[in-house]
C-alpha cells in the first residue's frame, strides 16, 4: 500500500538541515502526491507554510540555495552590550523575520489555500499551541513562524495576541500528535532534527555549537519517548542523512535539499513492500542481525539494561538472546549507546 489516499506531512525543525524538507516536497511532487495537512516546527514549519501559502517546491529549492548565515543571524549587539544577562536572546529578531515574510508574505492562517498547523510553545504556561486549528486561524502565518523558530536564548520569544510564544520543538520537534489526533489516515513524518552521529571537538566550537548539539541530544530523546508506544495511524518515519550537517552551518545547501528529495523518493519505492493495507506502527521495517563483538565488550550491562529482551549477560559480557530483530527506523538505539562500539547491527538474510 502506498499513498493511495490522503496522507499528513510533518517536518520537524532542525536549523539549516531543515532544508531538507523541501526536497522532500520536490519528491512529493514528483510523484503526483499531495498531503491533506502539512504540520511544522521551526524549519519546518516554514517550510511546511511556504508550502500551505501556494509556493512552489522549485522556488522553495530557488531560495534554499541562496540563504546566507546573515539572513537570519545577526548577532543582538545593542541587547548584550546594555541589557546583559537581561537581553532577550543572542540573536535578533528582524532578519528572521524578513526572511520568512519574504517566502509568505502577509497572509493569515483562515486565508490559506492548504491546511497547515504550526507547533508553538507558549512561554509562561509551557502549553503547546498548534496555530491553524480552529479558533487559531485569525494569527498572521509569519508570526507563528517565527514564533517556531524562535529557539530560547537564540531568539526572543514573540507576542502574538498578549502572550508570548518560543519554538515548539521544546516539547515535540516532530509533531505528530496532532496529525495523529485528525484521524487514521497515515503520517510521513521527516525528522531532520535529532542526530546519533558521533561529533569531534563540538566544545571547541562555541556557544552556539554547544547549545545546537545539546539540543539535537533532547530532541533525539524526546522523539523516541513519544514514539515508543506509537500504534495507529500508521508512520513512516524519514531521516534523511543530514546528520553529519550541524545545524546552523551554511554552504551544503544544496546537498541538504537533494538529500532529503533522495530519501523521499527511496521511502516511496518501498513502501509497497513495507506498508500493508492494515499497518499498525512505525515504518519502514526491515530484519536485521544483532551482534557483540567480545573483544570490544566490558561488561557494563548498558544494553542488557536498555533492551533485555534483546541481551543478556554471561561471564561478565553481553551476549545477544534474540539475534534476529525487525527494526523500525526507531529502533536500534543500543548500537550508539554501547560506550566501546562493541555492538553492531546488519541487514539479516531472508529466513528460511
Amino acid at each position: 500500500m502506498g499513498f493511495g489516499g490522503p496522507f499528513s506531512l510533518v517536518l520537524s525543525g532542525g536549523g539549516l538541515k531543515g532544508l531538507a524538507h523541501v526536497g522532500v516536497l520536490l519528491a512529493l511532487e514528483e510523484r503526483g502526491l499531495e498531503p491533506e495537512l502539512v504540520v511544522g516546527s521551526s524549519m519546518g514549519a516554514l517550510i511546511a507554510a511556504a508550502w500551505a501559502a501556494g509556493v512552489p517546491a522549485r522556488t522553495l529549492e530557488a531560495g534554499g540555495l541562496k540563504v546566507k548565515r546573515r539572513d537570519i543571524f545577526q548577532v543582538a549587539h545593542a541587547d548584550m552590550a546594555f541589557k546583559r544577562m537581561k537581553a532577550p536572546a543572542v540573536y535578533r529578531r528582524e532578519p528572521l523575520y524578513a526572511l520568512i515574510r519574504s517566502v509568505i508574505g502577509d497572509v493569515r492562517f483562515e486565508e490559506l489555500p492548504r491546511r497547515l498547523f504550526i507547533n508553538t510553545v507558549e512561554l509562561d504556561s509551557g502549553m503547546q499551541v498548534f496555530w491553524g486549528l480552529p479558533g487559531l486561524r485569525d494569527a498572521r502565518v509569519a508570526d507563528a513562524v517565527l514564533a517556531s523558530c524562535a529557539l530560547p536564548g537564540l531568539f526572543p520569544p514573540v507576542e502574538i495576541g498578549g502572550r508570548h510564544y518560543v519554538d515548539g520543538a521544546v516539547l515535540e520537534n516532530l509533531p505528530v500528535s496532532a496529525a495523529a489526533a485528525l484521524g487514521q489516515a497515515p503520517v510521513l513524518a521527516v525528522d531532520v532534527g535529532s542526530t546519533a552521529a558521533l561529533r569531534a571537538n563540538v566544545q571547541e566550537e562555541g556557544f552556539a555549537a554547544t547549545y545546537a548539539r545539546g539540543l539535537e541530544i533532547v530532541m533525539q530523546a524526546m522523539m523516541e519517548s513519544r514514539l515508543r508506544r506509537w500504534s495507529r495511524p500508521p508512520l513512516l518515519l524519514l531521516h534523511p542523512r543530514v546528520e553529519h550537517v550541524s545545524m546552523f552551518a551554511f554552504g551544503q545547501n544544496r546537498e541538504i535539499i537533494e538529500e532529503g528529495r533522495r530519501a523521499t523518493l527511496d521511502l516511496l519505492d518501498r513502501l509497497p513492500a513495507t506498508l500493508p493495507a492494515e499497518a499498525e506502527g512505525i515504518f519502514p521495517q526491515r530484519m536485521v542481525e544483532v551482534r557483540v563483538d567480545a573483544a570490544r565488550c566490558i561488561g557494563c550491562g548498558a544494553c542488557a539494561m536498555q533492551a533485555p529482551q534483546v541481551f543478556g549477560m554471561s561471564e561478565g559480557k553481553a551476549v545477544v538472546r534474540q539475534p534476529r530483530q525487525c527494526w523500525s527506523p526507531l529502533d536500534g538505539s543500543y548500537v550508539r549507546n554501547c560506550p566501546t562500539y562493541a555492538i553492531s547491527a546488519r541487514f539479516a538474510p531472508p529466513a528460511g
